[in-house]
């Protein structure tokens, strides 16, 4: 008796406790949502297409969840889009038919895009995971044009800023690697940097809603795997359970203090740098140099003064980078310390290479950043143009310059006064065949007309200040092999007018419109 009352009562007792557990659980994913809801007051608004990029990992599917709890409210249209990087072969198939078997089930039209990255990134010789951010995010930005969509939201997490910046400490950073993952980026917006991965999935649990694990983000070989499976835990556990947290708060404060100095930076380089055929150049004076005086403080040392220069000229260096690099790569302060000392460096015609195609040169008093490929520099560079001066006239149009050459034949000395400018005139009947513009090649030489005798066009080109890079493609007309006439030095003695020329030809060069 005494045993059945025993039991009676804990069943009364227990019905109660199972009650109350399932209307707490009940309130937490609601908590969630609304969590995400006020995340998103004032970001997207009713009407708004949003794209929800679902990888099929726990943390995008949550965020899909989250939205469709929350849409209505909003007043917003959804749409999946997923991207198939390829590199985990069945493994990425399955990830792909996953997540159209969980846009259907959710009643949510899908955009899926399929793309073999590592072929990409071998061609462009970048780094696998960079490549593979480059190509998702170039997709995002296609289908949010064609499809209309306001907003593509992504899911990273607490966590994923925390090892963001973990990793670029561990990597060397600066100010701008501190920030980690912006919040917004163009048409991006990620609204779950102040969730944690593990409510997050036991929100799913909770639901009852599977998800897809990538094995790669267990292969501790990786340092991104590392830090969290063994970093983030350790400094969880050891050193500060709220390490997510302040590591999180560190990346706001970074972000704020960087974006007024980017701003700076941009609006300085927007004034000091100029562009040219060559690439982007800036008077290193500009670069190094103190900027405006109202923003130096009167009893500031010396020493302050220079950290406070490096702070900038270092942010206008990254720019000039990014205003020229062809492709991806990462670019460290190590990279920007050698430009930097590049320019403080008396020697001109020194060079730093960048990763992403990018080659910074010292010419006199300025610093040149051009972008460079092999394709483009055996292309552009290296050029041999036939003249044909049959009709009276030719064009050429030699490399990737912002000029044309026209040739004409005229009459000499009835027309001499045409020449006056630039004196390049040459005696029709000397001159042989073939008649070729190329590019300068190395030891070539040249006595040039007023001169007593020849010298190597290198040394030429040099003391008037045309550059390496210029050189290399530079403009030379050849009559035979020979050298007969040189871009901004004139003829040859050779081949000059003379009192005896009767038919001349008469070079001028003429800006490509």
């Amino acid at each position: 008796m005494l045993r059945m009352r025993g039991l009676l009562r804990y069943a009364l007792t227990a019905m109660p406790k199972r009650k109350q557990t399932k209307k707490r659980d009940n309130k937490k994913r609601s908590e969630l949502a609304m969590q995400l809801l006020q995340e998103l007051r004032g970001r997207v608004h009713a009407g708004h297409r949003i794209g929800v990029a679902v990888s099929g990992g726990a943390d995008s599917v949550a965020l899909l969840h989250l939205l469709l709890e929350i849409r209505e409210q909003l007043g917003i249209v959804l749409f999946v889009i997923h991207f198939n990087h390829q590199l985990r072969g069945k493994a990425s198939r399955g990830d792909e038919a996953f997540v159209r078997r969980l846009a259907s089930q959710s009643g949510v039209p899908s955009f899926v895009h399929s793309e073999d990255v590592a072929s990409r990134s071998k061609r462009e010789r970048a780094n696998l995971e960079d490549t593979a951010r480059r190509a998702r995010y170039a997709y995002f930005s296609r289908i949010a044009q064609q499809e209309r969509l306001d907003r593509i939201a992504v899911a990273h997490t607490a966590e994923d800023q925390a090892e963001t910046v973990l990793a670029h400490i561990l990597r060397g950073t600066g100010l701008a690697g501190l920030g980690g993952i912006h919040p917004e980026s163009g048409v991006v917006f990620r609204p779950m940097l102040g969730f944690r991965r593990a409510d997050l999935r036991k929100y799913l649990r909770e639901r009852r809603q599977l998800w897809r694990e990538d094995a790669t983000n267990r292969d501790t070989k990786r340092m991104r795997a590392r830090i969290r499976h063994k970093l983030l835990p350790l400094l969880e556990k050891t050193f500060s359970p709220a390490a997510v947290e302040h590591l999180c708060q560190l990346a706001r404060f970074a972000r704020v203090d960087n974006e007024y100095l980017e701003s700076g930076a941009s609006t300085r380089v927007s004034a000091r740098a100029r562009k040219t055929p060559q690439g982007t150049q800036i008077k290193i004076g500009d670069l190094l140099g103190p900027h405006r005086k109202s923003e130096e403080i009167a009893d500031e040392s010396a020493s302050a003064r220079a950290q406070n220069r490096y702070a900038m000229a270092s942010r206008m260096v990254r720019l000039l980078i990014e205003s020229v690099r062809p492709r991806g790569g990462q670019i460290s302060t190590v990279h920007v310390d050698a430009i930097l000392a590049l320019a403080e460096d008396t020697d001109s015609g020194k060079c730093v290479q960048v990763p992403g195609g990018v080659e910074v040169r010292r010419e006199r008093e300025w610093l040149v950043f051009r972008a460079v490929s092999e394709s483009r520099e055996s292309t552009a560079n290296n050029y041999a143009i036939p003249v044909e001066l049959s009709p009276g006239t030719a064009t050429v149009a030699p490399g990737e310059h912002s000029y044309k050459l026209e040739f004409r034949v005229i009459d000499w000395p009835a027309q001499g006064r045409e020449t006056n400018v630039t004196g390049a005139v040459l005696d029709l009947k000397v001159l042989g065949v073939p008649l070729v513009v190329r590019n300068w090649q190395p030891g070539d030489s040249v006595q040039l007309l007023g001169h007593q005798k020849r010298h190597k066009l290198s040394r030429l080109l040099n003391e008037v200040g045309v550059s390496r890079w210029e050189k290399v493609s530079w403009p030379v007309l050849t009559s035979g092999g020979r050298v007969a006439w040189i871009r901004s030095l004139g003829v040859a003695a050779e081949f000059a007018a003379s009192n005896s020329t009767r038919k001349g030809v008469f070079i001028e060069e003429v800006p490509v419109k």
